[in-house]
């Protein structure tokens, strides 16, 4: 018997199909990038995409572990066109920031509701935004920095790698994850 709808779990529902958005969105990215041969930019955009994409498969698994039903919504098509690096990661970072606006507002809801279990599946995704927004702040700072000087992008991405450091156990991927 499927648990009866909370905010929290409409919330969730809703950010399963904002994480696969945001999954296309990267890779939209990550092709404009390759067809204007940046293919270290290119390279981190496809792995941002398959990152994005564990996490709403991630809260799938949740909502099949707790019982909650599981829709997998429809997503608007990406942006797919920029004027160059600066715009496409700017473009990035508000979509990080969006996305950990939608994910504190998913802790709350579970703290609302009294759902201990809900903010602790939350805390990891927190940790993650975290990152992922002072990663994508750096990128666009570099970005910036290079102006017109598309290679010096490249360079930075060829030597420096994803500073990511989410040690934390990351939630079961439903299907596992890629």
């Amino acid at each position: 018997m499927a648990k009866k709808s909370s905010s929290f779990t409409e919330l969730l529902s809703a950010q399963v199909g904002h994480e696969f958005a945001a999954s296309q969105q990267y890779i939209a990215i990550a092709v404009w990038a390759d067809a204007k041969d940046l293919p270290q930019l290119a390279g981190r955009f496809y792995q941002h995409s398959l990152g994005e994409r564990n996490h709403a498969m991630m809260m799938v698994q949740y909502m099949l572990d707790r019982d909650i039903e599981v829709t997998i919504p429809a997503v608007p098509g990406p942006q797919a066109d920029f004027e160059g690096p600066v715009a496409a990661l700017r473009y990035a970072l508000e979509q990080e920031k969006q996305v950990t606006r939608q994910i504190e507002a998913l802790f709350q809801a579970a703290r609302a509701e009294a759902d201990p279990l809900g903010e602790q599946f939350m805390l990891w995704f927190l940790r993650e935004q975290v990152e992922e927004v002072a990663n994508m702040s750096t990128l666009v700072a570099i970005a910036e920095r290079a102006d017109n000087d598309w290679f010096r992008i490249e360079e930075y991405l060829a030597r420096e790698t994803d500073a990511s450091s989410n040690t934390g156990t990351p939630p079961a991927v439903a299907g596992g994850a890629v």
